[in-house]
């Protein structure tokens, strides 16, 4: 799938012109894609990555298409630099109008008696920890100036029972809790906050899991009903639908962008 162009940049035609956008996980994979996909619809972009070589790349790539980014480097585990974030993002653009919690680790293979205490905090730290402060911290910048809105990734993991991944799947299971329970306190006071569920996605995580198992490849695609696996373009184009007003009636949604893998 081709790359997402930044054709509507500046142009004051994108269902995002004038708003102000935040990708944490931003400088790869998914939230590279997304960052790309917000700039395209008229948005400003905060690149947020704990790499913050990766984060400054992305910001670049933008920029340098006419778009109009920012990178910001932070630990999302941390309080005082998820509140700095924000922070930042206002002082530089002068609102928070979009968040997309998309950061997040994927670093268990195992049946659950085998797993480890520290690769569970890890990923509770992380996957949970750190989008329930962005959304602490991004919850009361919308507040302030009036609405907004939240998309939290969550994954396939977080609808049903992942094997082998049971902390994983329980920290996105996670999530959609932080996700529901935010839309309804919030919903009433202009900030609409939603998940997207994506199923296997072709990321560089991804390819490195086939190059050292090349049949794997068409094992996953054959689990997805429709033959494959996702792009991130794909999941891109449903964040951005969930972050805009085309979704205005959208409120406390789990998204599956998984081929059908969950239909079944």
């Amino acid at each position: 799938m081709s790359e997402i162009k930044i054709s509507n940049a500046n142009s004051g035609t994108g269902k995002l012109t004038d708003k102000v956008a935040l990708v944490t996980g931003g400088g790869g994979g998914i939230g590279r894609v997304t960052a790309l996909a917000y700039a395209a619809a008229g948005a400003r972009v905060a690149v947020v990555d704990i790499n913050a070589a990766a984060a400054q790349a992305v910001a670049e790539e933008i920029t340098a298409s006419g778009g109009d980014a920012i990178s910001i480097t932070a630990d999302l585990t941390r309080s005082e630099q998820v509140e700095t974030m924000v922070e930042q993002v206002v002082a530089r653009y002068g609102s928070l109008d979009i968040a997309f919690n998309n950061a997040g680790i994927e670093i268990e293979q195992a049946p659950l008696a085998k797993i480890s205490e520290d690769t569970f905090d890890d990923l509770m730290d992380v996957n949970v920890k750190g989008v329930w402060l962005c959304m602490k911290y991004e919850i009361e910048q919308m507040l302030k100036q009036g609405g907004g809105s939240i998309v939290n990734t969550s994954s396939i993991g977080g609808l049903i029972g992942a094997p082998r991944q049971p902390v994983y799947g329980s920290t996105k299971h996670a999530v959609l809790g932080l996700t529901k329970a935010a839309a309804v306190e919030y919903a009433r006071k202009g900030i609409r906050i939603n998940a997207v569920c994506p199923g296997v996605i072709r990321t560089a995580m991804m390819s490195r899991a086939i190059e050292r198992e090349p049949k794997r490849e068409q094992y996953i695609a054959q689990m997805h009903p429709i033959g494959r696996v996702g792009e991130a373009e794909e999941v891109a184009k449903a964040v951005v639908f969930l972050s805009s007003d085309d979704a205005s009636f959208v409120v406390g949604v789990a998204l599956p962008v998984d081929g059908g893998y969950t239909a079944m």
